[in-house]
C-alpha cells in the first residue's frame, strides 16, 4: 500500500468518525468504505458504475455422478444468463449492474452470441483420471481472469461482483478447499444443487480419492488448482488478483468464489486488499474459507444459489452506506461535541 491509498483510508475514517452517529456504529459497512478507500486511493468514494461477472464452465468429474443433472445445464443457463433471466440478472437489474457472463471453457462453444470469451479448453479432465487441467492451462485461466478485470477497469467499472455457472463446481471447490486449508473432505462438503445422503457420500468419496491421487505436501497452489480445480474458479481468481492491480475492489460470493479468494491470495498475497465479502455461503465450509482470508461477510442470508446473487445482494448496502457517507451531518454540522473513543 502506497502513502496515497495509506492517506485515503485515514481520510474516509476521520470522515465516518465526524458524522453525527455512534462511532463505528454502522460496522462491516463502514469497514467496506473505508477499506475501499484504503485500496482506490481515494476517499471520495463512488460506486454508481458496477458490473457481475459470471464464468462459466463445464467439470469433467461430473462423470463420477457427484451432481443431481448432467453438464447440458450449464450451457442452458449460459443461455439464459445472455437472455438476462437468471436470478443474477434480475437482482442484478435492481441493484443497478451490468451483467457479462464469460465463457472460460464449457464442454462445447456456444451457438449463440453475448458472452466473453474466454475459453480454456472444452471442460476440464475428470480429476480421479488425470488432473483437471494442465499447469499452462491454470496459469492461462488465472491470467484470462486478470485482463477481464482489466476490461472492466477500462469500461470504467469501479466494483466488480464475481459469480459463476458450472455443474459440478461445488465439487471443484470443496476438493480445493480441503486441500488447500487441511480440512477433512466431510466438513467442507454439501449437498450441492440437492444430492440424497447417498450422492453426498459418493461425492465425498469421490473428493478424497482425487486428493489422495493428486496432493502431496509438495503440491503448491497452482498446483493444487490444476489437478482439482475449474477454469471458472481459476478466472475467478485472477480477477481477484487483477481488482487489485488496477485498483478496483471484487466483491467475493458464496463458497465457489471465496475458494477462488483464497487462491488468488495463496498466488499473490498483495491482492488480499482488493476482497470484499458479500455473505456466507450455506455450504458448509463456507465460513471456514472467510475466516482463512480474515473477512467478515455482509449478509447471512443462508444463500447458495450461486451466479453471484450473494455478491450482487450486497450492492445495496454499499448504496445504503454510501448515502450515511457523503449526506450525513457531521457532529460540527449540528454543534455538537465529536465523539472520542473512551
Amino acid at each position: 500500500m502506497d502513502i496515497k491509498q495509506k492517506n485515503a483510508g485515514i481520510a474516509a475514517r476521520e470522515k465516518w468518525d465526524a458524522i453525527a452517529k455512534p462511532l463505528g456504529s454502522l460496522g462491516l459497512l463502514e469497514e467496506s468504505i473505508v477499506r475501499i478507500a484504503a485500496l482506490t486511493g481515494n476517499a471520495d468514494v463512488r460506486l454508481d458504475k458496477r458490473c457481475v461477472l459470471v464464468l462459466c464452465a463445464d467439470n469433467g468429474v461430473v462423470a463420477e455422478g457427484v451432481t443431481q443433472t448432467d453438464s447440458s445445464v450449464t450451457m442452458s443457463v449460459a443461455r439464459n444468463l445472455v437472455r438476462r433471466q437468471t436470478s443474477v440478472c434480475r437482482m442484478a437489474a435492481a441493484a443497478r449492474a451490468d451483467v457479462y457472463p464469460v465463457d472460460m471453457g464449457m464442454n462445447t462453444r456456444p451457438d449463440f452470441a453475448g458472452l466473453i470469451d474466454k475459453r480454456v479448453a472444452n471442460g476440464t479432465e475428470n480429476f480421479l483420471e488425470k488432473p483437471a487441467m494442465t499447469r499452462e492451462q491454470a496459469e492461462i485461466a488465472v491470467k484470462n481472469g486478470v485482463a477481464l478485470a482489466h476490461d472492466m477497469k477500462s469500461r470504467g467499472y469501479n466494483i466488480i461482483a464475481t459469480g459463476e455457472m458450472g455443474i459440478g463446481n461445488t465439487t471443484t471447490s470443496s476438493a480445493l478447499c480441503a486441500a488447500l486449508l487441511g480440512l477433512p473432505v466431510e466438513e467442507v462438503t454439501g449437498r450441492g444443487s440437492g444430492l440424497s445422503d447417498a450422492g453426498l457420500q459418493r461425492k465425498i468419496d469421490v473428493i478424497r480419492r482425487g486428493i489422495a491421487r493428486h496432493i502431496t505436501e509438495e503440491t503448491d497452489t497452482l498446483g493444487a488448482l490444476a489437478a482439482l480445480g475449474g477454469f471458472d474458479i481459476a478466472g475467478m481468481a485472477g480477477i481477484f488478483i487483477g481488482g487489485a492491480l488496477t485498483r478496483i475492489p471484487v466483491l467475493i460470493d458464496g463458497f465457489i468464489s471465496a475458494v477462488a479468494a483464497l487462491v488468488a491470495v495463496r498466488l499473490r498475497p498483495a491482492c488480499a486488499p482488493a476482497l470484499l465479502a458479500s455473505h456466507i455461503s450455506g455450504e458448509p465450509a463456507g465460513i471456514a474459507v472467510l475466516n482463512a482470508l480474515g473477512l467478515k461477510p455482509l449478509i447471512n442470508a443462508e444463500m447458495r444459489l450461486g451466479e453471484g446473487t450473494g455478491a450482487v445482494a450486497a450492492l445495496p448496502l454499499f448504496d445504503l452506506a454510501l448515502a450515511v457517507y457523503h449526506g450525513s451531518s457531521s457532529f460540527a454540522d449540528i454543534g455538537v461535541a465529536q465523539y472520542t473513543p473512551q
